[in-house]
């Protein structure tokens, strides 16, 4: 009896451990092969892609002036409000003018005597010059003459003294020497100041037009050159910017190149670009941060969408292709900056190629594939190209 229930518990377990290797065999269902993976492609073709260069910048006032006293006194009156549109020749300060007229007066005066001794020297020298040889010697004439010379050069001290004495007295109503906006002044009635002094009294600001700054690498500069020099590049005949702003704003004007910078930086190997931008409305403020996007020109490239591509830690670029086998094949790509939401490719991409943009996060190099036609949209985002696009 016992012996017939060890035969039936054998008989039980070899049974088990058949089944058992049968399902190791086969599998379950959900481990059967499930054929090629459906992936969405866009058939890439070359294309005129605009090269834009996006740079960080700064602000700079197209005109800045520091006021300073041109003569000494004490501030009686000022004369604008601060943030006020000036005018060149426009009153910001007055100060005393009591020295000043005083030391007009005085030069007006020196100058009335000057001219009343030369006309008594003219006449000393003409009556010599006709009595000469009958009454006056040459040595009369001469001393005569002298006299009238120095009579001549006594007016012309007195005149000078008094052209300047009346452009100090002048000085003593300080001016707007440029239009733009002026600061808070930094003094106030009953303040003494001195000529050259090196505190400013106040600060004008013209920032309309206002130039930008941007900053540019030598290296992208030199790549630049390159791809015109080679042709690749189609440059255009005139460089104009575009600025977003730090709120992210784009700035609604286009701005002209001034100077394309003449030196390297010895500290960054950058170069300093600058535009200049029409600001009507003050809307950028000298010192603001910006961000200049320049479009140098045109380039045959294909266009990448970003979603289908990935930069390695090598800071090499690859994707996806559908090879002629129907199998995923993995490139690299090499990039040359982005346009919208795409990459610019100008090697490792042929003309027709499937570029995989969908069904990429399962996807293998070698892998068998499915390919569906799909589009990228304006966001960047693939869909199948017979569904329709979900309006706003």
């Amino acid at each position: 009896m016992k012996v017939s229930v060890w035969k039936m518990m054998g008989a039980v377990l070899a049974l088990t451990g058949s089944a058992t290797i049968a399902n190791a065999q086969f599998g379950p269902p959900g481990g059967m092969d499930m054929g090629p993976l459906e992936v969405g492609v866009v058939e890439l073709t070359l294309q005129e892609v605009p090269r834009v260069v996006t740079s960080p910048g700064r602000a700079v006032a197209f005109q800045e002036v520091a006021v300073r006293p041109r003569v000494g006194g004490v501030i009686e009156e000022v004369l604008y409000t601060p943030d006020q549109l000036l005018q060149v020749g426009d009153p910001l300060f007055r100060i005393d003018d009591s020295a000043y007229v005083a030391a007009e007066a005085t030069a007006r005066a020196n100058v009335a005597m000057a001219e009343a001794n030369l006309a008594v020297t003219q006449s000393a020298y003409d009556r010599a010059e006709q009595l000469a040889g009958r009454g006056y010697t040459e040595a009369e004439v001469e001393a005569a003459r002298a006299s009238l010379a120095e009579a001549k050069a006594t007016l012309d001290a007195a005149q000078a003294a008094l052209d300047y004495a009346q452009i100090e007295l002048s000085w003593t109503t300080v001016k707007s020497p440029i239009a733009g906006r002026a600061d808070v002044a930094t003094v106030s009635v009953g303040d003494l100041v001195t000529a050259g002094q090196a505190d400013a009294l106040t600060t004008i600001v013209q920032a309309d037009p206002i130039y930008v700054d941007t900053v540019e690498a030598s290296a992208r500069i030199l790549s630049v050159r390159k791809g015109i020099a080679e042709g690749a590049l189609k440059q255009n005949d005139a460089l104009e910017a575009t600025l977003m702003l730090e709120n992210e704003e784009v700035f609604r004007g286009v701005g002209k190149l001034v100077t394309a910078g003449n030196t390297v930086s010895t500290t960054t190997g950058t170069v300093t670009i600058r535009f200049k931008f029409d600001n009507p409305d003050h809307v950028v403020i000298p010192g603001m941060f910006v961000r200049g996007e320049v479009v140098i020109g045109t380039m045959q490239a294909f266009l990448v969408p970003q979603r289908a591509a990935t930069r390695g830690n090598s800071g090499k670029l690859t994707a996806y292709i559908v090879g002629e086998d129907g199998t995923a094949q993995q490139v690299t790509l090499e990039d040359d900056g982005s346009y919208e939401n795409a990459w610019i490719v100008r090697s490792g991409l042929s003309e027709g190629d499937r570029l995989i943009v969908d069904g990429l996060s399962s996807l293998r190099p070698g892998q068998a594939v499915t390919p569906v036609a799909a589009i990228i949209d304006d966001n960047g985002i693939a869909r199948n190209a017979d569904t329709p696009a979900v309006e706003d």
